[in-house]
């Protein structure tokens, strides 16, 4: 029978899951761990096909084109053919320093090829120019008819200040855009050092929680948690864990040996660290308790002395918990002389906390006298569903077992916590010189500007304006139909390089989205490549030629008049998923839409 229909190629969720329970019924154990693995690659897909992403700023109907915008802006950004306008308003009365400002963006699958190549981020200036602001598109998706994807850019401005951005796409001439700043993230996996000018963050190589820090100011103060741990290795951000009914075991997210599960975005503007599951037990996995899903993220920003983690807490199954933290930080050495402290007033105190405050504390941290060195966190936002307020808990102590600092969050308000419970928490740290004269201010406005932040809303282009002649672009060379040799021609060229191991599909790679960008510099195109799955490491398969692949992209190429050179590159981030596929490629693969 000849495989035509999408689920005659694979099988479904729901068969695997029959096959499963199948196998666990004849303890057929070894059939049953390749059939847990064959389910999560059915999830994964589905995930890459269904995940909701959000609701988009602007609806996917609503545009603007270029065409339609005054002469200088149109001049400005030529090769573009669309834009979103989105309004941010400073409403709290605050000077704002830079802050992250993330939206969903969503357009007519038609509008776009690819919008992480696309997508570029203008502000209107106060004479009504458009000048470029450095942006970072992730998480793009196809959505039936719609293509989605966030766009993460800088923003700040004075109290009060409204301000008017452009996000322009429709251009298939663009390339990746190349952005300089001081963030740089080294490694693979979760297992990374991620580096600003501000600080640099080592995260476990084994579970990816945050391992060390080290500030750099003229000393470089490196913040660690010596010693054994607890037989895990240790770091300085401990949470999440809680200890069973009756204190017989601990389990926490430290003590996985790999993270369960993890995804990583990395970009000039931000790199961020999703991890997820189930805590560990310290004899896992004999017992291995499916009651807390805990999610756990790391946002670490380019020219920003914060960063973010966001938690959520996830309670699958009613249990009894003796104790339960979200949010606890270990620091050896002795490194800092004072303890810091904010209740709900907002107002940053120094030494041990009110009592009376104990279970409302939106700050806590230490700072260093003599050295001005400090390490503060944040509490943006810390709620919960299906219970009572959480406990606002976690006064920080001086001495920690004689050995360094400490706080430590216990949010749960009872021990029994119901099925569907959930914990959210988002918190910034903060690391900057402090003084006793400048230091709270600057912690309250910061604290004041993250928990308010800039307003987003759609906006409209302003009439009756007439911005100034420009003498710069938006385009770089090649990207407003001004590259040397024709990009349409090299990404045709390119539809006749076919996947010879998927033998009847007929599908080139360009059809499967492997081809993330195409460039052109004089006679030399450069090509960036990737790979379906870390299964098949090998893009020279692709790139030069092995066995039945009998057009390889350079030759091909290199058919293309006045192509001298060709350069293949290959990355692995961003990752493929069916997402890159086109309408053609879809159709023969035999996905809907």
């Amino acid at each position: 029978m000849n495989e035509t229909t999408y689920w005659e190629k694979t099988d479904s969720f729901e068969t695997k899951l029959r096959l499963l329970e199948e196998a666990w019924k004849n303890k057929d154990f070894r059939l049953v761990r390749s059939l847990t693995d064959s389910l999560r690659s059915t999830t994964l897909q589905a995930q890459e096909e269904g995940e909701d992403h959000g609701t988009p700023f602007v609806p996917t109907a609503q545009f603007v084109t270029v065409s339609s915008l005054p002469p200088a802006w149109r001049t400005w950004a030529a090769g573009w053919q669309f834009c979103k306008v989105l309004t941010l308003d400073e409403t709290i009365g605050l000077d704002r320093a830079p802050e992250p400002v993330e939206v969903l963006l969503s357009c007519a699958a038609e509008q776009a090829t690819s919008l992480t190549r696309e997508v570029r981020v203008a502000r209107i200036q106060p004479d009504h120019s458009l000048i470029e602001v450095p942006s970072q598109t992730h998480g793009e998706v196809r959505r039936g008819k719609e293509r989605q994807a966030h766009v993460l850019f800088m923003a700040e401005g004075a109290a009060h200040l409204r301000q008017t951005y452009l996000l322009l796409y429709g251009n298939p001439d663009a390339e990746l855009p190349a952005y300089l700043t001081d963030l740089e993230t080294r490694g693979e996996g979760y297992a990374l050092d991620i580096e600003n000018d501000a600080y640099k963050a080592s995260l476990s190589h084994q579970m990816g929680q945050l391992e060390r820090m080290t500030l750099k100011r003229e000393h470089g103060l490196e913040l660690f948690a010596g010693g054994e741990g607890h037989g895990e290795p240790p770091g300085i951000d401990w949470a999440h864990d809680y200890a069973s009914a009756g204190h017989f075991q601990k389990l926490r997210v430290t003590l996985w040996e790999r993270c369960p599960d993890y995804e990583v975005i990395r970009g000039p503007l931000c790199t961020i660290v999703r991890r997820w599951g189930f805590p560990y037990s310290p004899v896992h996995p004999v017992f291995s308790p499916s009651r807390l899903h805990v999610e756990v993220e790391y946002r670490f920003y380019a020219g920003i002395p914060w960063f973010h983690k966001l938690g959520r807490m996830h309670v699958i199954k009613e249990f009894e918990a003796a104790a339960l933290r979200d949010d606890e930080w270990v620091f050896s050495g002795q490194s800092f002389t004072e303890m810091l402290w904010m209740g709900a007033d907002g107002k940053l105190q120094s030494g041990p906390v009110d009592p009376k405050q104990r279970d409302n504390i939106w700050a806590v941290g230490f700072a260093n006298k003599d050295s001005k060195d400090s390490f503060v966190a944040l509490y943006l936002e810390h709620t919960a569903e299906g219970m009572p307020e959480p406990r606002h808990s976690g006064s920080p102590q001086m001495f920690y077992r004689w050995h360094g600092h400490v706080w430590s969050r216990y949010p749960l308000p009872m021990k029994v916590v119901p099925a569907g419970a959930v914990l959210h928490q988002k918190n910034a740290y903060v690391a900057i010189p402090f003084t006793e004269a400048e230091g709270p201010a600057k912690l309250e406005a910061l604290r004041h500007c993250l928990a308010n932040p800039l307003h987003l809303s759609p906006g409209e282009i302003p009439r009756d304006i007439a911005p100034p002649r420009q003498t710069t672009r938006l385009a770089r060379p090649g990207e407003a139909g001004d590259s040397p040799i024709s990009k349409q021609a090299l990404w045709e060229a390119l539809r006749e390089c076919k996947d010879e191991q998927l033998y009847t599909a007929d599908i080139s790679i360009v059809d499967l989205g492997l081809v993330h960008d195409i460039r052109v510099r004089g006679d030399t195109v450069h090509v960036i490549m990737s790979m379906p799955h870390r299964g098949r490491p090998r893009l020279g398969f692709f790139a030069y030629g092995s066995g039945g692949n009998s057009k390889p992209v350079e030759p091909q190429l290199l058919k293309v008049p006045g192509v001298k050179h060709v350069v293949v590159e290959q990355v692995w981030e961003p990752g493929w998923s069916s997402n890159r596929l086109t309408d053609e490629g879809r159709r023969k693969l035999g996905l809907e839409g």
